[in-house]
């Protein structure tokens, strides 16, 4: 396919449109023109490139791109690195943040419901944009030393932290990646539970005087399955070559 074709089939699927980020969702380094195979992970690191160069692919797809608005607007040393590899390849990158993280079916949350088998998932409408947060009533009440030996089972590598609490968990809130900071939504909307990828010093204080119990499963780990659902999904749909290439990230 055509990389404009992709382009523009990405930015409808996933409505980058409507939701205000902290980059640009897109394509942010332009390659070739024909697409035939696609590299899809979690961020756009040297290795990460190089394993793409090294599989011949056309397109590097990632949640985690580049010219975040935080960083500083210089391409020099490992931005100048990583860039200066991808336009020698002349590969494209494509990254999607935001917005792979809400999308209902391929976005981070709602795949790791299905990695969890978390039944019918549901976004918390106190938290914009709709969907980084969702939440779920269990199938059955589970202790938390028992979804936590769950979580880790399904996610293959042992939690960052479990955080208990004394009462049966029924219904628990989660957000892949940095999203400790809402667990205050999920106290406030009646959840018994928190998951997220990272923790802060203040997630433990809320968890424990909010009697909620916690998990922190890692960035990285909470955040793979997004990426290569997207990725099989364009495979499927265009007939397009995918691998997902997982580089190790303990965090």
């Amino acid at each position: 396919m055509q990389r404009s074709e992709l382009q523009n089939y990405l930015s409808e699927l996933l409505q980058i449109d409507r939701i205000r980020d902290y980059c640009p969702n897109g394509l942010q380094i332009e390659g070739r023109q024909d697409i035939r195979k696609i590299v899809t992970g979690v961020t756009a690191s040297q290795a990460l490139i190089d394993a793409a160069i090294e599989q011949g692919a056309d397109t590097i797809l990632v949640h985690h791109g580049y010219f975040w608005k935080s960083e500083p607007a210089v391409i020099t040393g490992m931005k100048k690195r990583r860039i200066q590899a991808l336009l020698q390849a002349d590969i494209n990158l494509f990254g999607y943040h935001l917005p792979l993280d809400v999308h209902p079916e391929f976005g981070n949350n709602a795949q790791l419901a299905e990695l969890f088998g978390w039944p019918q998932p549901q976004p918390l409408l106190s938290v914009d944009p709709e969907g980084v947060v969702m939440g779920c009533t269990l199938p059955q009440p589970i202790t938390s030393e028992e979804l936590g030996e769950h979580i880790g089972r399904c996610l293959q590598r042992p939690l960052t932290v479990r955080i208990d609490c004394d009462q049966p968990i029924s219904r628990i809130a989660w957000c892949t990646g940095g999203g400790q900071g809402y667990i205050d939504h999920a106290a406030a909307a009646g959840f018994d539970a928190f998951l997220s990828g990272e923790i802060s010093e203040q997630t433990t204080h809320s968890a424990q005087e909010q009697g909620l119990a916690y998990f922190a499963a890692g960035h990285h780990a909470t955040e793979r399955y997004g990426i290569r659902a997207l990725g099989e999904h364009l495979a499927e749909k265009f007939g397009l070559v995918h691998v997902f290439i997982d580089i190790e990230n303990p965090a």
